[in-house]
């Protein structure tokens, strides 16, 4: 069974491999799984209990090919489950292998939406796959161009489709983010100066320093920046809402059409601020790539997070290397920052 796996915002192709043979009953999931991936087991045996299908008491292994490549998150369960169908000869080989599955399974058989869903689909499209995924990411899933999608709430709803008892129809894609709500400056009264070097930084899209004692509208005037700058054009909209989704701060598949506004607090840590931590999770220059970067009390920041800012800032890319991880994340963004002069 296709399934993928995300090295920053890459999915890489996943091969999902369930073999049931004679021998002493166990359900054992190789190849490098994570906690979430190892807990499948139970998840996707209640889900087909719930279904009134029962494992077998042979010995079930499922290998998640390439082994060598560490496996996290839920999104697994799927896949795995549809790969026991099949191996069950409860659902057509033929039919499944044309597909890319992922989604994480409830108790009694229901889809739970998972993280990723937009740029497993963009991968579905390159290599002429489908796509199966949960009903609440099928609007996310929508936006790829030139692919089947079935998005059922549950796993009933895929067996059912496969024998042809019922016939899953393509989701639409999501709404695109509404432009009208964006801040304006209209709604800053006098400072002329700062407003007039707002306007030429954005038109520039150079970074800015705004100094001045509190109260005098700094980080409101830096909440304006994006209303600015233009709407995202089709190919950056898709991007950012890729980072968005593998991050998981993507809401109902809306495609991202405003520049991010992003302002962390004083007190963030450097992976915070760069990415980074035990999975190399993007940080916050990363979701504010094409787009805007606040960092209010700049004094107050740690003097190595400042530093780190250096290199993404020069080459629009920042990469996290880690014993187990080396990745690479987008990070053209746009800095703001503001001080009090004492």
């Amino acid at each position: 069974i296709n399934t993928v796996a995300f090295q920053g915002i890459d999915p890489l192709p996943i091969d999902v491999q369930v073999q049931i043979t004679t021998g002493m009953p166990c359900f054992s999931v190789v190849g490098l799984p994570d906690k979430a991936v190892a807990e499948s087991r139970e998840r996707v045996r209640a889900a087909l209990h719930s279904l009134g299908l029962a494992l077998p008491p042979k010995r079930i292994i499922v290998n998640l090919s390439p082994a060598d490549i560490q496996k996290e998150g839920s999104h697994y369960d799927l896949p795995i489950a549809l790969g026991l169908l099949v191996a069950l000869e409860v659902l057509p080989f033929e039919e499944i292998h044309r597909y890319v599955a992922l989604g994480e399974l409830a108790l009694d058989g229901r889809l739970s939406p998972v993280s990723g869903v937009l740029p497993a689909a963009l991968h579905a499209s390159r290599h002429n796959y489908g796509l199966i995924c949960p009903e609440r990411c099928g609007k996310e899933a929508a936006w790829a161009p030139d692919i089947d999608i079935l998005a059922p709430s549950t796993l009933v709803d895929v067996l059912n489709h496969f024998k042809g008892l019922q016939i899953l129809v393509p989701p639409t894609p999501g709404n695109m983010e509404d432009l009208n709500n964006t801040a304006d400056l209209i709604d800053v009264k006098g400072q002329e100066t700062a407003k007039r070097a707002l306007e030429i930084a954005a038109a520039g899209g150079q970074n800015i320093l705004l100094m001045g004692p509190p109260g005098t509208g700094k980080s409101m005037l830096a909440a304006r920046l994006p209303g600015l700058l233009p709407p995202l054009e089709p190919e950056e909209a898709l991007e950012v809402t890729m980072i968005h989704s593998v991050a998981g701060k993507l809401s109902e598949g809306t495609l991202m059409r405003r520049r991010p506004y992003r302002d962390p607090h004083h007190s963030a840590s450097l992976p915070a601020l760069v990415g980074g931590g035990f999975k190399a999770l993007p940080g916050e220059i990363t979701l504010a790539h094409r787009g805007v970067l606040f960092l209010d009390e700049l004094p107050e920041f740690s003097r190595s997070t400042l530093e780190s800012l250096r290199q993404p800032l020069e080459t629009g890319t920042v990469t996290i290397a880690r014993a187990n991880a080396h990745i690479t994340y987008p990070a053209r963004f746009q800095l703001i920052a503001a001080m009090n002069p004492c």
